[in-house]
């Protein structure tokens, strides 16, 4: 690889250099995207393990990949994390580098928000720098591969304790483009949730945890779009039974809308984005059931 411009690994201040790269993109892995950055990464820092978190985030959708990165956060290793969701590339959205955790990781990424809920749930950013020192990027016959010609080399040459000032110009972490993660809304019908998520087996969780519903009891009207069904309060899908839909607390915290078996997203017709009104049934008072019917609006991709 001639064209890769190698530098000096420089010791960090305290001695210490990262041996971990966590990677998440929406590159996917039909094309040589992902791949290519991560030989890049093993090229300029060969002691580096590379940990693929995800690649499948749906192009262009930063708020999916600023989730799924926010779920992610907590379990990864100490070490850098390289975080490519950039419909921006090129233009003249910035590419940062923040400390997180107390110096114990670095979070390289396109300043779009994507990384705003990850680095809170990390107590917030350290020092900030704008990514401006291209002897620390490769040359680039284009400007739209930041995750190879940028991104990976910045990742690679933080692992080789590179000092923290040389890779650009200093940004106050109160600058940084925040994100946005919808919360519940209380209104008279009842509490408002959206669908974040939905996983590979059709789980659709909400922005709603327990405690959002105490008090309710085990059973929860949910409505959407028309449909009002009921869900019961369960801890394991196959508690949920034939034919019935269940709220499972799931491995983040928070309540999913679940089948037992089977994609609650494809048979409910749920995608994210997509508001359901949680209430507690009054007593007495049937709750309809009907038919469900598909709700994903232009462009949305299936769940």
């Amino acid at each position: 690889m001639h064209h890769v411009v190698r530098v000096r690994p420089v010791t960090r201040p305290d001695g210490a250099r990262f041996d971990t790269v966590s990677f998440l993109s929406d590159y996917g892995t039909t094309d040589e995207f992902a791949g290519v950055v991560k030989a890049v990464i093993r090229d300029l820092a060969p002691h580096a393990t590379v940990i693929d978190l995800t690649h499948e985030i749906p192009p262009h959708d930063i708020r999916a990949g600023s989730l799924a990165l926010a779920r992610c956060i907590q379990y990864v290793p100490a070490g850098v994390v390289l975080a490519v969701v950039d419909p921006g590339v090129g233009t003249a959205r910035r590419a940062i580098a923040v400390e997180v955790a107390g110096g114990a990781g670095v979070i390289v990424a396109p300043d779009n928000g994507l990384i705003a809920p990850a680095v809170a749930m990390t107590g917030g950013p350290g020092r900030a720098i704008s990514l401006t020192n291209t002897d620390y990027h490769l040359s680039a016959p284009g400007a739209t591969f930041a995750g190879r010609d940028l991104f990976a080399p910045v990742a690679a040459h933080l692992c080789n304790g590179v000092e923290w000032d040389s890779l650009g110009d200093a940004v106050e972490p109160a600058e940084l483009v925040p994100g946005v993660i919808p919360v519940p809304r209380s209104e008279p019908d009842g509490l408002v949730a959206e669908v974040l998520w939905v996983d590979r087996f059709g789980n659709a969780q909400l922005n709603v945890g327990p405690d959002d519903l105490a008090g309710w009891g085990d059973v929860t009207r949910l409505s959407w779009g028309g449909d009002v069904r009921t869900a019961h309060r369960v801890t394991t899908y196959d508690e949920i039974g034939a034919g019935a839909i269940g709220l499972v607390l799931d491995s983040y915290g928070l309540l999913a809308v679940a089948l037992m078996r089977r994609s609650a997203a494809g048979e409910l017709g749920l995608g994210p984005g997509d508001e359901v009104t949680l209430s507690a049934p009054s007593e007495g008072r049937e709750v309809g059931i009907t038919v469900p019917v598909a709700l994903r609006g232009p462009g949305r991709p299936p769940g």
